[in-house]
């Protein structure tokens, strides 16, 4: 996807995180973002159809209630009868959990049809669960995302609502008060016991600038869980347009 400067459009992860809130920084404005066209598609199936014309193509797509980037995928595989596009109903770091999930079931089963991955990655999609916390709402409140009543009761206070996504959607679901320091192990043994996360593997999203400490507690706080495999992630630069810096979370998949 991509991100706006003014008249400058960026493509995500093609440039440094720190110039989203250098931006803000200098201009007191927040970058725009904007999701694939059906031409950022077409280039993309292409190119991989030229190097690889006897293998099919499976795009495993960001949530499509937020963005037009499924659309455009759709719209794009018209006349390409290799491409399947499918919708995670997830964003960022679930999206990704997926998309390396099903990177290692085609690994495990290289015989396995088009019908079969479809029904792997329907179950896979139903059970994905993200939740993240932003620092800082005030990105949130100058993207017009919250209200200013909202934001000033939030800093006053010193609430961070958790964002989850629910069927696609980011949705503002329990709030917690405090640092991030000591928000951290409460938000990551609720989450996970409320999903009832696997324990084979867990994703942990950080945004820039986030405090080692805060990253520290997370990965204590899922070891003391018994998750076996821990990976990191970090918030890119549309993501982090919308959450700012110092943001965390985690993502993972419920048990089967």
């Amino acid at each position: 996807m991509h991100v706006s400067f003014g008249n400058a459009t960026k493509d995500d992860m093609t440039f440094p995180t720190e110039e989203v809130f250098e931006h803000y920084r200098k201009t007191g404005v927040i970058p725009k973002t904007s999701g694939c066209n059906p031409e950022d598609f077409a280039v993309a199936f292409d190119e991989l159809h030229r190097r690889f014309p006897d293998k099919h193509i499976l795009h495993l797509a960001y949530s499509a209630v937020t963005t037009v980037s499924y659309q455009s995928a759709v719209i794009a595989s018209e006349g390409r009868d290799y491409v399947t596009s499918i919708d995670t109903k997830s964003v960022s770091a679930g999206q990704s959990t997926v998309v390396l999930a099903v990177a290692r079931y085609l690994d495990e089963h290289k015989d396995c049809t088009l019908k079969d991955i479809k029904s792997h990655v329907s179950k896979l999609v139903n059970r994905i669960h993200m939740g993240f916390i932003p620092e800082d709402l005030n990105y949130l409140r100058v993207g017009g995302r919250v209200s200013n009543v909202a934001y000033l009761g939030a800093k006053i206070l010193s609430i961070k609502p958790m964002i989850e996504i629910i069927d696609g959607k980011l949705m503002a679901a329990k709030k917690y008060r405090g640092s991030a320091l000591s928000i951290v192990p409460k938000f990551i043994h609720e989450f996970t016991e409320k999903h009832r996360f696997e324990k084979q593997k867990i994703t942990l999203i950080y945004s820039l600038g986030l405090d080692q400490r805060v990253r520290d507690a997370m990965l204590s706080a899922v070891k003391e869980i018994g998750f076996r495999e821990i990976l990191w992630i970090k918030a890119g630069c549309v993501i982090s347009t919308h959450s700012g810096p110092n943001g965390f979370g985690i993502a993972g998949f419920s048990e089967a």
